[in-house]
């Protein structure tokens, strides 16, 4: 009876391990039999950004085409809310993301991360009116200063952790954010490079960059569903191979280390 009752156990581990790997496998085919790369971005300058005519455009939109283009697909973006992202791609919505997230070890509880594609820092960028009469960044980290952050990134936890006495005011889209430090309704913004110095090149009489060194670097990879090893390998083979190139350099230059993009 044990002897059977092994046998079945054995042949029902087989059969799962059969079914995973072809599920997986399927992943991959998906992709190129469908035709389409669905890529989930969310809106971060210049990371991805949007037109006026609706368009996208932006670090991540250039490296997402790209990699559809040498899978031989089209790229299909669907914007998703940073704090939805992780769950579009679970419940299959979209096949990666690619959107400057950070790798961190509790989301890779979840997803599965390419090898670094990009690295970035997180920075703070102040309302001139409101902290004119601000010496050292220290003083904002008193209850009576707001401090803000896009709700489900690593710069909220940045805020959280370096501002913790300060009043933190989360906002759902990284554009409202914007829109608040500008305005004066916060005191600062914690966000991704560049994000700040850009702020301070485009809104001169507004804001500035208090301090020039980032609060925390990171590192970037595009994610995946766990199990999805082929197409992780591809990620991977893919990233290294344009790394290789200097493609991946340049476009980041272009992105991060000029506003040519704005004129252009």
């Amino acid at each position: 009876m044990r002897k059977k009752i092994k046998t079945i156990c054995l042949i029902i581990c087989i059969n799962l391990i059969c079914f995973a790997f072809n599920a997986h496998a399927d992943l991959f085919e998906d992709v190129t039999k469908r035709g389409t790369l669905r890529v989930g971005v969310s809106l971060f300058e210049p990371w991805a950004m949007k037109k006026k005519d609706g368009g996208l455009y932006g670090y991540e939109i250039q490296v997402a085409k790209r990699l559809a283009r040498d899978l031989g697909v089209n790229p299909e973006f669907k914007i998703i809310d940073w704090e939805k992202i992780i769950d579009s791609l679970e419940q299959n919505e979209i096949d990666v993301i690619i959107s400057g997230m950070a790798i961190t070890p509790k989301r890779a509880l979840r997803i599965n991360y390419s090898i670094p594609y990009a690295s970035s820092g997180i920075g703070i960028v102040a309302n001139l009116e409101k902290t004119k009469d601000i010496i050292s960044v220290g003083e904002l980290n008193i209850p009576s200063r707001k401090i803000g952050a896009v709700s489900g990134t690593v710069s909220e936890k940045v805020a959280k952790k370096v501002f913790y006495r300060a009043t933190l005011e989360t906002f759902v889209h990284d554009e409202d954010a914007v829109k608040a430090v500008v305005a004066g309704d916060i005191h600062a913004l914690v966000a991704s490079s560049p994000e700040p110095k850009f702020l301070e090149l485009q809104y001169p009489k507004k804001v500035d960059v208090p301090i020039n060194k980032p609060l925390l670097t990171y590192k970037t990879g595009m994610a995946v569903n766990k199990g999805e090893q082929e197409f992780l390998n591809y990620l991977n083979s893919w990233i290294t191979a344009k790394e290789a190139e200097g493609w991946l350099r340049a476009k980041y230059n272009y992105w991060f280390n000029s506003l040519r993009w704005k004129k252009d």
